[in-house]
Formats: structure tokens, sequence, C-alpha cells
């Protein structure tokens, strides 16, 4: 019997409603990230002393940079899985970009953008 070179229709039907569906998850989560950034939470702290003011200014900083930080994350897994997306109308979705070989299914579930079988991404280390 010969090795599958690539995956049925009916799976890459199946593949794509997974991603489909977590690229609406994360399209979410991105909206919600850069909505808390270009939101100013004012907590009501104009009255208070000038040193609550500046360490609440310091905490805001760090905690705007880590939201842009995970908003730039969440922005590349969509890209990803977009990327993948097109892999599936090309008809080359689940194959290893290293050796050619089929992605098991196991790890495209887990990992549905992923390019290289854990044997290509473990050499390259």
């Amino acid at each position: 019997m010969a090795e599958k070179t690539r995956y049925s229709d009916t799976e890459l039907e199946e593949f794509k409603s997974l991603i489909q569906e977590k690229l609406k998850e994360a399209q979410e989560n991105y909206n919600l990230l850069i909505g808390s950034l270009s939101h100013n939470d004012d907590h009501g702290t104009d009255d208070t002393g000038r040193t609550f003011n500046m360490m609440e200014d310091g905490s805001e900083t760090l905690s705007r940079e880590e939201v842009a930080q995970l908003a730039a994350r969440q922005e590349k897994f969509i890209q990803n899985l977009q990327a993948a997306l097109v892999r599936i109308e090309n008809k080359t979705y689940g194959i290893c970009r290293v050796n050619g070989t089929l992605i098991p299914k196991e790890r495209l579930r887990l990992v549905p953008h992923a390019t290289m079988s854990i044997d290509a991404k473990n050499s390259q280390r």
C-alpha cells in the first residue's frame, strides 16, 4: 500500500472547520486586547496623592506593555491560522515543509497551524 502524501478533501474540510473556529476565537481575543489598549481606564486617582499617582502610572505602563505583547502574539497566531487556511485551499496542508511527510493528525489538532513534524521541529534545535 502506498504511503499517503496528502490529506483527503474530507480530512481537509475537518481541519478547515477547526481552524475557522480557532480563528474566530483568536480574533475575538485580539479585539478585546486592542480594545483594552485603546481605552484609557480612569480609576479616579486624579485627586489622590502624587506618590500614588506615580505608582499607578508605572503599573499602568507595565500592564499596557504586557497587553501590547499579548496582542502582537495573538496577531501572529491569527496570521498563522490564515496561512493554514491558504494551505488547505492549495491542498498542501499537513505536509511537513522540511521533509515532505504528513504531519500526524494529533499534532494538527493541537497546533493547527503547524508546518513541521515533531521530528523536523526537534532537529532544528
